[in-house]
């Protein structure tokens, strides 16, 4: 059951897991993918999705806005390192196993 409790709890989260994700720039999305079956861009649409939920208009940009802490292509261009040949095939396999199991 959600209550207003509850809901200030993982708003509380929800922003150390944004400021966990801030200081480990590092991390990159596709290790994410790879490791966790999710990334800073899955956060935003889920962003956007409990906005909508709640008859909230967020638009997919702002929400990244909020997860990255910057536009997406400011950080993308200071923080996002080419994916390697085995980060890739990592993410093809992982996706071919979620593909298989839907």
């Amino acid at each position: 059951m959600t209550t207003p409790a509850n809901e200030g709890i993982e708003a509380a989260v929800f922003r150390r897991l944004v400021q966990h994700l801030d200081d480990n720039k590092n991390v990159q999305n596709i290790d994410l993918m790879n490791l966790a079956g999710f990334c800073r861009n899955c956060l935003a649409k889920w962003y956007v999705a409990a906005a909508e939920e709640r008859g909230v208009a967020v638009e997919y940009e702002a929400a990244r806005e909020r997860v990255y802490g910057m536009p997406y292509s400011e950080w993308k261009q200071r923080h996002q390192g080419e994916a390697s040949a085995e980060q890739l095939a990592a993410l093809a396999k992982s996706e071919a196993l979620a593909a298989k199991s839907e």
